[in-house]
C-alpha cells in the first residue's frame, strides 16, 4: 500500500501569522473539526515500531494471504470516516501494517508494561523517526479490511507507548516550566504531539495580554523552547497549543503550564518567578533555624492538619490570617500554643493536608454559608453546608490543579503569585521555629480535571498521555477522579520534579502520598532518592499503600502498595491493627456502623443493642491478635505467639485474605487509629460504644487508640484534634462539608459533636442510627474530658520519645526485644501487654519496659509470671505530678512477688525498670 505523510514543518510560524488577540480568546479555539474519529482507541502503541490491537484476530502476513490487513491511516485535522463494509474515506495517507507472528519478541520492559493489554494482533510499522514524530501529530485510525478495502473493524490508538520510546531523551532534558535571569527569560514545555506551541505574555493577573512568543521544537525530545530577551519575573503568562484531540479535531488550546511555580486567581494564568530571588523569601529566611533530621523513619510521630481547620474559628488569631498560610506566623495564637505543647512533649512533624494549587475552591469570592442553629440531630445544617458546597472556601484539597504551585486560597492576595510564596514560606520558617518539621500531603495520582475541560491542563498539551487508560481508551478513575499514569516517564519525571521543588524551595522534610499504590515502586525510589539529594538529608517518604483498581495485584507494574515495598524504606498505612481496634472496615454503612464494634469499642465484652449475639471469645481473640500485629510493626517475619495456641510470623496471620503482617522494616509501616479520612475516632465510638457509657469513658477509650498507636513499633500517625475529642458531627467524608462539620477548638470547650446531621452524601443510609446519638448530650463530653485527652497525648508522646524502644529502627533488634505476654489461647484478651529489653541498646533509657493497655470498663488483673521478682516502677510520665490521667498513679498495682498486675478500667500505663 502507498505511503503518504504531508511534508508540515515545526518551525516558527511568521509574526504575522501569530495574533495578540488569539491570547484573549476562549481556553480552546476548534481549528479543524474530527467528529467521524472511532468512539474508542484500542490500538495500544507499545514502542515506536510496534502496535498490539487487544481482540482483534491474529492474521497472517497480507502478501501471503491477502484475505484482510491491517492499514494505519492518518490525516493532519482529522476528517477520515471509517465505516463498516465501506471504504475509509478522507484519510490524506496510509501505511500498511505486517502482522507479527505470535511468538514474536519484545524488549522484557515493553513487554511488561503492556502485560495488562491481553493479547491480540501484533503489527509492525517501518517509518523512519524523522516522519513517525510527524504522523504523531495527526488523527490516526488503525483498520483492518478486507482485501477490497473495505472495512472490518477499526479503532483509535493510545500513542504513550510511542511517545516515551521516541521521545526518551526528554527524560533528562533541561528543566521545563518559565525561567527568568536578568537578561532574559526561557520556556520550555513538552508537547511531542502539538503542531505549534506559543506563549503568551500579560502584564499582571487581569491585563489583556502583550506579547506573544512561538516556541520552536527540539524533535529530539519533544520540548518547545524560547527564550524571551527580558526579565520577565512578575508576570505572567500561559500557552497556546495546537494539537490534535481525538473526536474533536485540531485544537489552539489555551493552557496553564504544568510546572508553573505559581498563578494568578483561580490558576487562571501561570506566574514567572525565579524561586531563588530573595524578593521571594519572608524576612529571616535564609538563617531560619530548621529542625535537624531524624535519626530513623521510625522516629517520626505526625500530626496532620488541614490549613483552614487550624485557624478559621481561631479568635486569637489575626482576622486576615484566619485560614491562612499566616495563621502559623501568629505565634501567640491559641493554636499555635497547642502545635507548641506538642512539639515539646515529641511530636516531630506536622503532616499538612494538600497546599499545592487545587481546583475546588474558588480563590476570590468564594462564600462562608450561614448555617443555621437547628437541633443536633436535624439535617438542616447539613442542607445549607451542601447548598454552597461548590462555591464556599473549604475542601480538603485532593484534585490537584498545578502540583508545583502553593494555593492560593490559603494566601491573603491569591492574585499575587509572589504573596502565595512568601507566605508558604512563611508558614513552614514559624513551624521549624517551633521545632516542627512540615510534611506535604500530595496528590499525583489524579488530577481534577481531564480531557479537554477548562481546567484540565496535561491532558490539553498532550492529549492521552499522562492518564491511564483502559482497553478502550477511556481515562482510568478508580481512585475518584482521572488518574495519572506515573508508569509513563513524562508523568513519572513530573512527579518527581514536583516533589524535589518542595524540598529544595520550601524547606520540606517529608511527604504523605495519597493511594501511592497506583505508582509504580520504581518511580517512588526514583523520587526518593532525587529529594534526598535535594535535601542533603533523608526525606521521609510515607504513604497509602491500597491494592486496588486496574494496577491491582501489579497488573501494570511493580505498585508501591503495603506488599510490594519490602525493603524499600518507604511507609505504608496499615489497616491491619486499625480496623481490630476500631472495628469493622471503613466501607461500613448502616446498621453496620453501630454492630462492627472493635477491641476497643465494646466487641463481645460490651455488646452494643445491634452487636451480633453469635461472636464470642474466639472473635475478641483474634481482634486482640490483630491489635498486636500493629504493635509489632506489622513486621512479615516477627513471630507471635496466637489465640489457637500456635506460634507464627506475621505474614501467616490471615487479614482479610491478605497476610497481617508485610513489612520488612518498621519504618514502613505507618500506625494510626484516625485519620482524614472517614470517621473520627469519637464518632465511631459514639455509634459502637454501648448508649450510656459516659462522656468520660468515652474520652478515656479515645486515649487508649491513641496509646496503641504511640506503643505501636514504625512510625505514629495522629489526626489532627484526636487528642481534643474531635467530631464532625459523624460524617465519615467531610472533604467537601464546608468548614461547619470540620471546625476544630483550640479553646477547649467544644469538640462540634451534635451539631446537625451530616451531609447526605455517604451517611443518609446510617441516619436512623446517627439522630438519636447527635441528640443525645450525655455523649457530648465537658470541657474537663477535652483537656483531659489533650493532655493524655503529651504524656503519651513524651512516654514515646523517653526511650527507643518504643521506634526501634530494624526488624531483627523488634525480634528480639518485643515480645507480648498474656496470648494464647488462655490470654485475658481485654489487656493487651508488651515488653521491650534494652539490654545493650544505647540510649534505651531503661532496663526493661512493660506496657499494659485494658479496654475493659473494670479493672483487670493480669498474672505475668515472667516479671515475678522485677522492681518494676511507673513510668515517670505517670509519676509526675501533673500527668494527665491519674489512674496509673492512684489505682494501678504491682505485685512483684505473684507477677500479678492491676490495671484499672480503660487505661493505658507503661512500667520500666531503671
Amino acid at each position: 500500500m502507498a505511503l503518504w505523510l504531508p511534508a508540515g514543518a515545526v518551525a516558527a510560524a511568521p509574526a504575522a501569522a501569530l495574533p495578540l488577540a488569539d491570547c484573549d480568546a476562549g481556553f480552546q479555539t476548534v481549528l479543524t473539526a474530527d467528529r467521524d474519529a472511532p468512539a474508542e482507541a484500542r490500538g495500544i502503541w507499545l514502542d515506536r515500531r510496534t502496535l498490539r490491537w487487544p481482540g482483534a484476530a491474529p492474521s497472517t502476513d497480507p502478501s501471503a494471504d491477502p484475505s484482510h490487513r491491517y492499514v494505519l491511516y492518518h490525516a493532519d485535522g482529522g476528517g477520515i470516516r471509517s465505516v463498516v463494509g465501506h471504504r475509509v474515506a478522507g484519510a490524506q495517507g496510509a501505511i500498511a501494517l505486517s502482522v507479527l507472528p505470535p511468538d514474536a519478541s519484545l524488549p522484557e520492559t515493553v513487554r511488561q508494561r503492556f502485560t495488562h493489554a491481553g493479547a491480540g494482533v501484533m503489527l509492525q510499522l517501518d517509518l523512519d523517526d524523522v516522519r513517525l514524530r510527524d504522523l504523531l501529530r495527526q488523527s490516526l485510525v488503525l483498520v483492518q479490511e478486507d482485501r477490497e478495502g473495505r472495512v472490518l473493524q477499526a479503532t483509535g490508538v493510545q500513542l504513550p507507548g510511542a511517545l516515551d520510546d521516541l521521545y526518551a531523551a526528554a527524560g533528562d532534558a533541561a528543566a521545563l516550566g518559565a525561567h527568568p535571569t536578568a537578561s532574559a527569560t526561557a520556556f520550555s514545555l513538552w508537547a511531542p504531539t502539538a503542531r505549534a506551541v506559543s506563549v503568551c505574555v500579560y502584564a499582571d493577573d487581569t491585563q489583556r495580554a502583550y506579547r506573544r512568543e512561538q516556541l520552536r521544537l527540539d524533535p529530539a525530545t519533544g520540548l518547545w523552547s524560547a527564550s524571551v530577551s527580558a526579565d520577565l519575573r512578575g508576570h505572567y503568562y500561559d500557552y497556546l497549543v495546537d494539537v490534535q484531540v481525538r473526536g474533536i479535531g485540531q485544537v489552539r488550546n489555551r493552557v496553564t503550564d504544568p510546572y508553573s511555580v505559581s498563578l494568578g486567581t483561580d490558576s487562571r494564568r501561570s506566574y514567572i518567578a525565579d524561586l531563588d530571588d530573595p524578593a521571594l523569601t519572608p524576612a529571616g529566611w535564609d538563617t531560619a533555624p530548621r529542625p535537624g533530621p531524624l535519626r530513623a523513619q521510625t522516629d517520626m510521630s505526625i500530626y496532620e492538619l488541614h490549613v483552614r481547620d487550624f485557624s478559621i474559628g481561631d479568635a486569637s488569631v489575626a482576622p486576615a490570617h484566619r485560614g491562612k498560610y499566616l495563621a502559623f506566623t501568629d505565634a501567640g495564637s491559641a493554636g499555635m500554643a497547642h502545635l507548641r505543647a506538642l512539639a515539646r512533649a515529641g511530636l516531630t512533624d506536622l503532616h499538612l493536608l494538600p497546599v499545592y494549587d487545587f481546583g475546588s475552591v474558588p480563590e476570590s469570592g468564594c462564600v462562608t454559608p450561614q448555617v443555621p442553629d437547628a437541633a443536633a440531630d436535624s439535617p438542616a445544617q447539613q442542607a445549607v453546608v451542601m447548598a454552597h458546597a461548590s462555591g464556599d472556601c473549604f475542601n480538603w484539597g485532593y484534585d490537584p490543579f498545578h502540583f508545583n504551585a502553593p494555593e492560593g486560597s490559603y494566601a491573603t492576595d491569591p492574585g499575587d503569585g509572589a504573596t502565595r510564596i512568601r507566605e508558604f514560606r512563611a508558614m513552614v520558617m514559624a513551624l521549624h521555629r517551633l521545632g516542627l518539621r512540615v510534611g506535604m500531603d500530595v496528590v499525583y495520582n489524579h488530577t481534577f480535571a481531564a480531557g479537554q475541560d477548562e481546567r484540565s491542563v496535561l491532558d490539553r498539551i498532550v492529549p492521552g498521555y499522562y492518564h491511564r487508560l483502559d482497553a478502550a481508551g477511556r481515562i482510568e478513575r478508580s481512585t475518584c477522579c482521572e488518574n495519572t499514569a506515573t508508569e509513563h516517564a513524562m508523568m513519572a519525571r513530573l512527579m518527581i520534579d514536583s516533589a524535589e521543588l518542595w524540598v529544595r524551595h520550601y524547606r520540606i522534610d517529608s511527604f504523605r502520598f495519597d493511594l501511592m499504590g497506583h505508582q509504580p515502586r520504581a518511580a517512588m525510589e526514583a523520587l526518593q532518592r532525587r529529594v534526598d539529594a535535594a535535601a542533603g538529608r533523608h526525606v521521609q517518604l510515607i504513604g497509602e499503600g491500597w491494592n486496588f483498581g486496574e494496577v491491582a495485584d501489579g497488573a501494570r507494574f511493580v505498585q508501591a502498595s503495603q506488599l510490594s515495598l519490602g525493603g524499600s524504606g518507604i511507609g505504608t498505612f496499615s489497616d491491619r491493627a486499625r480496623d481490630a481496634l476500631r472495628g469493622g472496615g471503613p466501607g461500613d454503612s448502616g446498621a453496620d456502623k453501630v454492630a462492627r464494634q472493635g477491641w476497643l469499642n465494646g466487641l463481645v465484652y460490651a455488646p452494643n443493642e445491634l452487636a451480633d449475639p453469635a461472636l464470642g471469645r474466639a472473635d475478641l481473640l483474634r481482634h486482640a491478635d490483630l491489635a498486636r500485629v500493629g504493635l509489632a510493626g506489622t513486621l512479615r517475619d516477627y513471630v507471635l505467639a496466637t489465640a489457637d495456641g500456635g506460634a507464627r510470623p506475621l505474614r501467616d496471620i490471615d487479614y482479610n485474605g491478605q497476610p497481617a503482617g508485610y513489612a520488612t522494616a518498621p519504618g514502613e509501616v505507618v500506625n494510626y487509629v484516625e485519620n482524614h479520612d472517614n470517621e473520627t475516632l469519637f464518632d465511631l465510638n459514639a455509634l459502637r460504644l454501648p448508649r450510656g457509657t459516659s462522656a468520660h469513658d468515652r474520652a478515656r477509650v479515645q486515649v487508649l487508640g491513641m496509646a496503641m498507636t504511640a506503643f505501636s513499633q514504625g512510625v505514629a500517625y495522629f489526626h489532627a484534634g484526636i487528642d481534643t475529642l474531635r467530631s464532625k458531627s459523624m460524617d465519615r467524608n467531610s472533604f467537601d462539608s464546608g468548614d461547619w462539620f470540620n471546625r476544630l477548638d483550640w479553646s477547649y470547650q467544644d469538640n462540634f459533636f451534635g451539631t446537625g446531621l451530616p451531609p447526605a452524601s455517604g451517611n443518609e443510609a446510617a441516619w436512623p442510627w446517627m439522630a438519636p446519638r447527635l441528640a443525645d448530650a450525655s455523649i457530648r463530653p465537658a470541657p474537663a474530658d477535652i483537656a483531659f485527652a489533650r493532655d493524655a497525648l503529651r504524656d503519651l508522646l513524651r512516654i514515646r520519645a523517653s526511650s527507643p524502644l518504643f521506634r526501634l529502627e530494624d526488624a531483627a533488634d523488634v525480634s528480639r526485644r518485643l515480645r507480648f505476654p498474656n496470648t494464647g489461647p488462655a490470654q485475658n484478651p481485654l489487656v493487651i501487654a508488651g515488653h521491650l529489653d534494652g539490654q545493650g541498646l544505647a540510649g534505651a533509657g531503661f532496663r526493661e519496659v512493660l506496657y499494659l493497655v485494658n479496654a475493659s470498663p473494670q479493672a483487670q488483673a493480669l498474672d505475668l509470671p515472667a516479671e515475678r521478682g522485677k522492681r518494676y516502677v511507673l513510668h515517670p510520665v505517670h509519676r509526675a505530678v501533673d500527668a494527665a490521667d491519674t489512674r496509673p498513679r492512684e489505682q494501678a498495682r504491682f505485685d512483684p512477688a505473684r507477677g500479678r498486675f492491676t490495671v484499672p478500667p480503660r487505661t493505658a500505663l507503661v512500667y520500666v525498670l531503671e
